[in-house]
């Protein structure tokens, strides 16, 4: 068996499953100033909602729109926040075809833990770029996923595109 190294991916491993509000891993990074948002992989911050690089992507360029209200209740959302989840989704969908052209989109959210959310406490909208052959016998048999572009390559692909006022005019 071949092994792959993702020495990132150990401070999710020993995390603790049972973030409280005050340790939300999401809230901490909404929180932090926004000349750090390149570190933490923030793309775009609106007015209700972010917009951040999965640090553990299922494939390149797989993003969240994450709320800043600290909430798990997606029924209970105000519908600005709301509306700007969804706007804010379209907008990654429209970036992501510009840049990479994906032949298809996985869009979602886990609500709780039992239907596999890794943050329960804190909703958010997944938007994974889907490519023919992206999955292959490596996740099924070697049970290894390989994500071919680095993180902050993938930040420097995509970020500019949020300040780019052709794609921001609709949103």
């Amino acid at each position: 068996m071949e092994t792959k190294f993702t020495p990132w991916r150990m401070n999710y491993i020993k995390r603790d499953p049972a973030i409280s509000e005050d340790g939300c891993v999401f809230c901490a990074i909404a929180d932090a100033p926004p000349d750090h948002d390149p570190e933490h992989l923030i793309l775009y911050r609106g007015r209700q909602c972010f917009i951040v690089l999965n640090l553990y992507p299922y494939n390149t360029a797989h993003m969240m729109v994450i709320p800043y209200l600290h909430t798990a209740d997606l029924a209970g959302l105000d519908a600005a926040t709301a509306q700007e989840l969804f706007d804010l989704t379209r907008w990654c969908v429209t970036i992501l075809q510009a840049e990479y052209q994906p032949h298809g989109f996985n869009l979602g959210m886990n609500l709780g833990r039992i239907a596999g959310a890794g943050i329960a406490e804190h909703l958010h909208m997944h938007i994974v770029p889907r490519w023919n052959g992206d999955t292959n016998f490596m996740p099924i048999v070697g049970t290894t996923k390989l994500i071919p572009e680095e993180l902050n390559a993938t930040y420097a692909r995509l970020r500019p595109h949020f300040t780019d006022k052709r794609f921001s005019a609709n949103f």
